[in-house]
C-alpha cells in the first residue's frame, strides 16, 4: 500500500490596487498634473504614500466643473520622491489604461486644456 505525500498549494497572495481619488478645480491645477507625454495620457496624483513602477491604482478622478466622476484603473508610470529638486510636489503619475475610461479622461481633459496644452510652463513632471 503506498502512501502520496501531497503539498497543499500555497494561496498566492494577490495585492489589490490602491484607491486613490484626485479632485481638480482649476484649469492651472490640470494644466500642472496631465501627462499628455504618456501614449493615453496620465495624471500626477499627490501623494505621500510609497509607490512603485508598475503598481497598480485605481483613481477616482473628479475635474473642474464636470459632475462626472472617472473610474481608471491606471498603472504607476512616474514618481516624484519626497525632497525632488525644484520644489516638485512629492507624487505619482498614473498612465491611463487604453480603455474606454481612461480615453473618456484624457479627451476630456485634452478638452478643458485646449490650446493650453501647447503651453512650455513647467509641470508635476516635466
Amino acid at each position: 500500500m503506498s502512501t502520496t505525500n501531497a503539498t497543499p498549494e500555497k494561496a498566492v497572495a494577490v495585492a489589490r490596487p490602491s484607491v486613490l481619488s484626485l479632485g481638480i478645480k482649476e484649469k492651472s491645477a490640470l494644466y500642472t498634473a496631465y501627462m499628455p507625454f504618456l501614449k493615453n495620457g496620465g495624471i500626477f496624483v499627490p501623494t505621500n504614500k510609497p509607490y512603485k513602477i508598475g503598481d497598480e491604482i485605481y483613481l477616482i478622478l473628479t475635474l473642474m466643473d464636470d459632475p462626472n466622476k472617472y473610474p481608471i484603473a491606471g498603472k504607476v508610470v512616474w514618481i516624484t520622491p519626497a525632497g525632488a529638486n525644484n520644489s516638485k510636489a512629492q507624487g505619482i503619475g498614473v498612465h491611463f489604461p487604453e480603455d474606454e475610461s481612461g480615453l473618456r479622461a484624457k479627451q476630456c481633459i485634452e478638452d478643458f486644456l485646449g490650446v493650453a496644452l501647447k503651453s512650455t510652463r513647467s509641470t508635476h513632471t516635466l
